[in-house]
């Protein structure tokens, strides 16, 4: 395929339809391998003993995935001791989940932790490292600016070569101070009964001149991913294009709202005809609402194609490297991918592990080229949304 034809595979995701990945495969180790939902769950009610299910999400989207590929936490040390984790962002909720299924599976392990913004937690770790150490001994966060800040600052440590193998070097620092759990692609939700595909531009620049789209699209410029995505765009295109393309979209008659699901859900509404989200909240309201006229598209190589990360750091002056350094394992083990990737309908960071339905892959997208780490410079651009007015 060549031109619009060729980008239409990977830029639209539509609603259901019943696609699904193949059955499990075989000759994979006990916890990643078959046996029927029913077995799979009796095994995880016990203490130290829980099976991919208990990782796994359920729903339509969900349903007969391949066995996730990648290290078994089966093949990983067993964590052991209490680690003090800051756990910074909205959907910290979501992974406190997660540090509690390890916390089962290794009942001498336990995972203290503090969950506030992640900006508030970075700089929280600053101040602490620079009055001599810092209680926690990781820093999770749902953004990379965040982890960039506190690397920047010297507050981290290196991370194991183990881990920082299995994710692409677009999802981690350079230096490897940080590496990405989880990644989250900006994406536009539309209603497929008001507007098609081919109504909606591959490049976000375009969106002012959309007359299909005009008084009819959402934002939520309050919301932290939106934020990082003019971030983005002042990295790529400067304070004043970026200021000037603010302005257009506000007098192209977009709506605001205070979060990004809600965009979502007012698209498959039919309140709105599109707008601008994180990928997953498509996916959430297709979970809830199997038969609801939502699609997503990507724009290419812009902004609006940006796909930041969720990651981890180990924090400098630890006491518990060697226990830290088995958590940031663990947490990129096929399991704990397979739980982002079912459970918070996010991009999984290892190549063994696929996302949900019919998304392209994380390879198949194409984000801008930029460093994450830069997506830090939060205030200048919460200072640009406010004189243009946006906030």
């Amino acid at each position: 395929m060549t031109g619009r034809n060729a980008t239409q595979s990977r830029r639209r995701f539509l609603a259901l339809g019943g696609a699904t990945a193949a059955t499990a495969l075989a000759g994979c180790s006990s916890i990643l391998g078959g046996g029927d939902s029913e077995s799979d769950g009796e095994a995880g009610t016990a203490a130290g003993q829980i099976s991919l299910s208990d990782f796994r999400g359920s729903g339509p989207l969900v349903a007969q995935r391949e066995a996730p590929g990648g290290t078994s936490i089966e093949d990983l040390p067993d964590l052991s001791g209490e680690l003090t984790l800051y756990l910074g962002g909205g959907e910290g909720g979501l992974y406190l989940d997660l540090i509690k299924l390890l916390e089962q599976r290794y009942p001498d392990f336990t995972a203290n932790h503090r969950r506030q913004p992640s900006s508030d937690l970075a700089n929280r770790i600053i101040e602490e490292n620079d009055a001599g150490a810092s209680p926690a001994d990781v820093f999770m966060s749902v953004d990379a600016g965040s982890l960039g800040a506190v690397a920047n600052a010297g507050a981290t440590t290196s991370l194991p070569e183990e881990s920082l193998s299995t994710v692409p070097d677009a999802y981690q620092d350079s230096e490897g101070r940080w590496v990405g759990i989880a990644g989250r692609a900006r994406a536009i939700p539309y209603n497929t009964n008001q507007i098609s595909d081919s109504d909606i531009p591959s490049s976000v620049q375009e969106f002012p001149e959309a007359a299909a789209l005009e008084n009819s699209m959402g934002w939520a410029p309050s919301y932290g991913a939106f934020q990082s995505f003019i971030t983005a765009m002042r990295l790529i295109r400067g304070d004043d294009e970026t200021m000037s393309w603010l302005q257009a979209m506000q007098d192209h008659g977009i709506s605001t709202y205070d979060d990004e699901f809600r965009v979502s859900n007012s698209c498959a509404d039919g309140e709105l005809a599109a707008g601008f989200a994180n990928h997953y909240y498509t996916l959430r309201v297709q979970s809830a609402r199997e038969s609801s006229p939502i699609g997503l598209a990507f724009t290419e190589g812009d902004a609006g194609a940006l796909v930041n990360v969720s990651g981890l750091e180990i924090i400098n002056g630890t006491d518990n490297a060697d226990l830290a350094s088995s958590f940031v394992r663990h947490v990129l083990s096929a399991e704990a991918q397979e739980f982002f990737a079912t459970r918070t309908f996010a991009y999984p960071m290892i190549p063994g592990v696929a996302p949900v339905g019919d998304l392209p892959r994380i390879d198949e997208l194409n984000p801008p080229e930029i460093n994450l780490t830069e997506l830090a410079d939060v205030a200048g651009t919460v200072d640009l949304l406010r004189d243009a007015g946006v906030l």
